[in-house]
């Protein structure tokens, strides 16, 4: 100690001797102190990065633990290490001052804002990195970590803020709080976003209403695609056209949203499409009709039972058959019905253990719809349409057997050859 004090005043004595007076001689000590204490506080922050850093980072390549190197690339390492030069003025400022009248307490406070403003960064850093961790961990892979990771460093950022404004203030932490708390109303409006993006975040994570990876629908943001990032005040949506779609968090709670996990850890999609028959073309099964149709394999046995099964009970209750109405008869459109059923259900890319079902829809201006509802085993974007698609291919295509007809509005090629037509059986029109 008595090496340092000798050390401490040596460039003191020597601007006494120079002739200086007391207060020049001290100021002058004290700076030279001051510098060669920078000058140590680098080198002890210079090889704190060569030495201690560089063990550490050779510790964390050895390591079979994943965790670390996440630590040592979000630097939270190096950001410990910017303490140090601080840490060390900060701890020598009083000893080689001493005997000088400085505003050490300002001195000592503009250090102590450095520390504060390295550990807020520090800690931030640390938050990050715990994200990242988090997110290799599969229990929390597809959490929304990312929220409350900005909610811990919206704390630690105000955190740091109360202990600058103390620093600077010399106010109590406790009075800052107090002060702000007053403010509370503006702080509100300030972080309105914040807050309803915190409580819809604790929300979804509660009630499991989206994960990273799930596939969303909102219309009315003009979201359809897969969720990349799950934030405090927002959630990115990759559609489907590879544009990203940002919608705010606590509208997946205030607002309604189709999430199609399900359908996903099903591993089946729906289809449900609709042809429209025209009404004029339904009809009851005449026996020509009948007799073609026996050659189709899928409803062979249908209709021979099914027409058996008629046949008696017009027997039994003496029906009339000069009439067609008078009894029971198949129709055309029942036993097209018939026959998409028992396509889909022999279609090797149909999930039959799902809702199979063809139904008629109300009768609209456009004919009736004939609905197809039923499931496909390949969830893939590009195969499902492929399956639907070759279904309704051949479904359009095999209409016209049994004497119906879809309906679509009047093209202008119909128009031309409706004219043509009208044009033939009356030559006098074309004067």
């Amino acid at each position: 100690m008595n090496n340092l004090s000798e050390l401490k005043y040596l460039a003191r004595d020597w601007a006494l001797d120079y002739g200086m007076s007391d207060k020049s001689a001290f100021i002058f000590a004290f700076t030279i102190n001051m510098i060669i204490l920078i000058v140590i506080s680098l080198i002890a922050w210079f090889f704190s990065r060569l030495i201690i850093l560089k063990l550490v980072e050779k510790y964390v390549k050895k390591s079979k633990n994943t965790y670390d190197d996440v630590l040592m690339e979000k630097k939270v390492f190096a950001g410990i290490a910017q303490l140090i030069p601080a840490w060390i003025i900060k701890s020598s400022l009083e000893f080689i001052a001493d005997g000088i009248v400085l505003p050490l307490d300002s001195i000592k406070g503009l250090i102590k804002m450095y520390m504060a403003i390295v550990l807020v960064n520090v800690i931030s850093r640390l938050v990050k990195a715990s994200i990242e961790i988090g997110h290799r961990v599969p229990r929390f892979k597809d959490k929304p970590l990312s929220s409350y990771g900005q909610v811990i460093n919206i704390l630690n950022y105000l955190t740091g803020a109360i202990i600058i404004l103390s620093i600077l203030t010399g106010a109590s932490p406790v009075k800052i709080l107090t002060t702000f708390g007053a403010a509370t109303a503006i702080m509100l409006l300030v972080f309105r976003d914040t807050i309803l993006g915190l409580v819809a975040s604790i929300q979804i994570s509660a009630n499991d209403m989206i994960r990273l990876g799930d596939w969303v629908s909102m219309d009315k943001y003009g979201a359809d695609g897969d969720v990349m990032e799950i934030n405090l005040t927002t959630i990115k949506v990759r559609n489907f056209d590879k544009t990203i779609t940002t919608v705010p968090t606590y509208a997946l709670v205030s607002d309604s949203f189709k999430n199609w996990r399900g359908m996903q850890s099903k591993g089946v999609r729906r289809i449900k499409r609709t042809i429209y028959v025209d009404l004029q073309s339904i009809k009851f099964a005449n026996n020509d009709l009948l007799k073609r149709l026996e050659n189709v394999e899928l409803i062979k046995a249908y209709i021979s039972e099914r027409q058996d099964e008629i046949n008696q009970y017009n027997i039994k209750k003496k029906v009339n058959k000069d009439e067609l109405i008078n009894g029971r008869h198949m129709t055309n459109i029942g036993i097209f019905r018939k026959y998409i059923l028992e396509y889909i259900s022999h279609h090797p890319k149909i999930a039959h253990h799902e809702t199979m079902m063809v139904r008629q829809l109300q009768p609209t201006e456009r004919g009736l719809p004939l609905e197809v509802y039923t499931f496909s085993n390949d969830i893939n974007w590009v195969n499902y349409e492929t399956i639907q698609s070759d279904i309704f291919d051949h479904l359009l295509s095999a209409i016209h057997k049994f004497d119906l007809e879809t309906f679509q509005n009047l093209s202008s090629n119909d128009l031309k050859v409706l004219g043509s037509k009208f044009a033939k059986s009356d030559p006098s029109t074309l004067s």
